[in-house]
């Protein structure tokens, strides 16, 4: 079965912190890149961070400072660790995998609330 697995999410205070999981099967997860986005009812995806093969990370300007992505290819996981949250994070937050350039599978989501 080749799939990716978002979990992690939930209901959150601002200010609070969320640590996201974006499982692989099926896949050499270690020849991958991650990309993490998120999208609003109503609103554009938008890319959150990238985390190459070689554990280089990349962050949107809204996220940056704020977020971090990791990988442990043992686990075939990458990590979306969120702070300070804010009520404009709320979203479905989806991870997919890209060699190449080129985008190749994407999970289903999990949904971050930030509300007070």
């Amino acid at each position: 079965q080749v799939q990716l697995v978002e979990s992690g999410g939930g209901l959150v205070q601002p200010g609070g912190s969320l640590r996201l999981s974006c499982a692989a099967s099926g896949i050499i997860f270690s020849m991958y890149g991650v990309n993490w986005y998120r999208q609003a009812p109503g609103k554009a995806r938008a890319l959150v961070g990238v985390i190459s093969t070689t554990g280089d990370t990349n962050y949107a300007d809204s996220v940056k400072g704020r977020c971090t992505i990791s990988r442990d290819n043992a686990k075939n996981t990458v990590y979306l660790q969120m702070n300070s949250l804010k009520p404009e994070d709320s979203a479905v937050y989806l991870c997919n995998v890209w060699r190449s350039g080129v985008s190749h599978l994407w999970g289903r989501g999990t949904q971050v609330t930030v509300s007070s």
